[in-house]
């Protein structure tokens, strides 16, 4: 059963829609990535979810019931600005977060111990927050969401500001909160990392799903139809592939190209138009497209067609 279930919501701010009908469901033991371009609706989804703004229409149940106060109690909320008070200490402010959220002194003592050494942040328990760096400062808020061991975390944009070690030790800990049957709701605009933790995705744009699903199902839907080509020598061929509208390019480099194929073209005519310009090929491979692609091919074609129904 999902624990959390958003049934038809939608939220006006005057006459601007900011979510229209949206539905969709997250499960226990399953990362659910809500994504979508600046401006989509996304955060005032989760602004529903938490129960801080409530819908026009449709609503959001959590188990058995709507959403309130009570079960805020039972939400782990990382928001993407940081919420911590830059002149409380550190272990003062997690304790205040703790019993706010009904544990006791002892309990939450030993949790927050426990999940600063495993931070690497013991030794800042008595420093301010604004002693420490922003990626500190991340690590402190995301404890502060998981101390009262939440049924469900919604996390957005959790890695900002942490560097590539302090972000897979993150990355980690929400794949173990995961495997203990937590649900868990993601948003963030790093398709990498949506490609590396989430089960199912719910892609919003203008108020609007555009794409819902299993990641799995959704990258099948979408077919093999871009080529990772990894190779030595000129990169000119990419320009003139995109300027003929062959290709639209995604992650490039003097030594890597990831093209998305368009309309008829095939991979063998990619290969006729590389092969004068370079010198070695060491990848040449078709594959469904990377969650980047379907975003911006989602995103665009929905917004092509809100363009055309106003004209």
């Amino acid at each position: 059963m999902p624990i959390l279930r958003v049934e038809g919501v939608t939220k006006r701010y005057g006459k601007f829609v900011a979510v229209n009908n949206v539905s969709f469901e997250a499960q226990p033991g399953r990362i659910l990535g809500l994504l979508g371009p600046n401006g989509a609706g996304k955060t005032t989804t989760i602004r529903m979810v938490t129960y801080i703004t409530v819908p026009d229409e449709g609503r959001v149940m959590f188990g058995d019931s709507e959403v309130s106060p009570v079960s805020q109690e039972n939400m782990g909320y990382l928001p993407e600005e940081r919420g911590l008070y830059k002149k409380m200490k550190v272990g003062e402010q997690l304790m205040y977060f703790a019993e706010l959220k009904g544990m006791n002194r002892t309990e939450a003592r030993e949790k927050i111990r426990y999940w600063l050494d495993r931070f690497g942040a013991l030794e800042w328990v008595n420093k301010k927050t604004n002693e420490l760096s922003k990626g500190m400062q991340q690590k402190i808020q995301f404890i502060a969401t998981i101390l009262h061991n939440p049924k469900l975390l919604i996390l957005d944009e959790p890695f900002g500001g942490l560097d590539p070690i302090n972000a897979e030790l993150l990355q980690n800990v929400i794949m173990e909160l995961k495997d203990e049957g937590r649900t868990i709701l993601f948003a963030s605009h790093r398709m990498e990392q949506v490609e590396q933790l989430c089960d199912d995705i719910c892609l919003v744009s203008r108020g609007e799903i555009v794409v819902k699903g299993a990641l799995t199902d959704i990258k099948r839907q979408f077919g093999k139809n871009t080529v990772m080509m990894d190779f030595e020598g000129s990169d000119v061929f990419l320009d003139e592939l995109e300027s003929k509208g062959a290709v639209r390019l995604g992650s490039r480099s003097t030594r890597h190209a990831e093209l998305n194929l368009l309309g008829t073209t095939t991979p063998k005519h990619i290969l006729e138009v590389a092969l004068p310009h370079v010198s070695n090929i060491t990848r040449f491979e078709l594959v469904e497209p990377p969650m980047r692609e379907i975003f911006v091919t989602a995103v665009t074609k929905q917004q092509g067609e809100q363009a055309a129904a106003t004209v």
